[in-house]
């Protein structure tokens, strides 16, 4: 008998859907906090960045965590039965993740002031999602889940770096 959208299993090991909760809601944080895209994923990978302070390991983390968020998104929204559920977060620690690391390899330091800038401007495409956001929030499961994050992050990089050579 075929799953839902006929990716995943009716049955798996209770230690499996565990790893695969945990990981999408970031600790189970994305479950016990407000405004767990903000409190959680934004926050989360904000504090995530700063731990990597070695470019190569910072990408390389970076790169991780987007090419896991969609098969983990993915999972827990399935066994949630929801689309995109909110206490699934990974998907917004991805796309903080990449607005600090576009501003970075910009030169944008990191210092208070910028890092609140890379931080508003993620919520900001967030939350408004403006196209191509929007767009990519359409494509199926975990992509869709993770794909708006990631455009968001991506444009919130570009202008944070961009305001940073006007204004820094």
């Amino acid at each position: 008998m075929a799953s839902p959208a006929g990716c995943w299993p009716l049955w798996e090991p209770e230690l499996v859907v565990w790893l695969f909760r945990f990981l999408a809601t970031v600790g189970f944080l994305g479950e016990h906090l407000p405004a767990p895209g903000t409190t959680v994923g934004s926050l989360v990978g904000l504090g995530l960045f700063l731990l990597f302070p070695d470019a190569g390991l910072r990408l390389a983390v970076g790169v991780g965590l987007t090419l896991l968020a969609p098969l983990v998104c993915g999972r827990e929204a399935v066994r949630r039965g929801e689309v995109d559920p909110s206490p699934v977060v990974l998907d917004e620690v991805v796309g903080q993740w990449w607005a600090l690391q576009i501003m970075a390899w910009a030169g944008v330091p990191f210092r208070t002031p910028w890092l609140v800038v890379g931080f508003g401007l993620f919520r900001l495409f967030d939350v408004l999602k403006p196209p191509p956001v929007r767009q990519a929030e359409l494509l199926p499961g975990g992509l869709g889940i993770v794909a708006d994050d990631l455009v968001a992050g991506l444009l919130a990089g570009l202008l944070g770096a961009l305001v940073f050579r006007v204004w820094g």
